[in-house]
């Protein structure tokens, strides 16, 4: 019993993580990818499809194997102070780069994470934006409050403990996902057939031109 419950809450926390580190399944990067110009959706789709394998296959990997390789993933500094949240990839950058000043190696931290939460907090503005937008019938007086509510809550934010941030995301996250997948479900057999049509006139152009 206690090892199925234990697996189950893994379960849980790497599909929260995963959902949170590349939105698969919640139904927002098709709000990007629908402003893109092009002639076939399931190319589209495909071009969609590699953000997802960057974001979690590569760049997670990554951050995964160094927290383990460099043994931070126990949480426990030098002193014996317990580590969480981002200060555990900090810990695994300094003892990683062993050959650079802890300093340094915190400060290149700090500047890919700038980069991460400045285009995570544009991104999620863009596609909240276009959802109220097509809700309230593009009224412009409702998105100007909705983007000074918004700038609030990007300064409340870090005011607020790690538990509790990631206990709203996990939240607003299902709330999210369970209507995207229920849409999903219904619009599967176009996916299909539109993704089939497409590998069909794909190998046949390829054959053409090789004749």
């Amino acid at each position: 019993g206690g090892l199925v419950g234990s697996l189950l809450v893994v379960v849980q926390k790497g599909v929260a993580r995963g959902i949170f580190s590349n939105e698969s399944g919640l139904g927002s990067a098709p709000i990007a990818a629908a402003a893109a110009r092009t002639k076939e959706p399931v190319r589209q789709g495909l071009v969609s499809m590699t953000g997802t394998f960057l974001d979690t296959i590569v760049i997670c990997t990554m951050t995964g194997l160094s927290i383990v390789l460099t043994d931070a993933w126990r949480g426990v500094d030098a002193q014996g102070v317990r580590l969480e949240g981002v200060n555990i990839t900090n810990k695994a950058f300094d003892d990683g780069l062993f050959f650079l000043p802890g300093s340094v190696s915190s400060f290149i931290l700090m500047i890919c994470l700038s980069f991460f939460a400045f285009t995570t907090i544009l991104g999620w503005n863009y596609y909240s934006e276009r959802c109220l937008e097509y809700l309230c019938g593009r009224k412009k007086w409702i998105v100007q409050i909705f983007r000074w509510v918004y700038i609030a809550a990007v300064f409340i934010g870090p005011y607020l403990t790690a538990a509790a941030v990631w206990g709203i995301a996990d939240i607003f996250n299902g709330m999210m996902a369970f209507p995207n997948l229920i849409a999903l479900i219904a619009l599967s057999g176009v996916v299909v057939k539109e993704t089939k049509s497409f590998i069909s006139r794909y190998k046949r152009k390829a054959e053409e031109t090789h004749e």
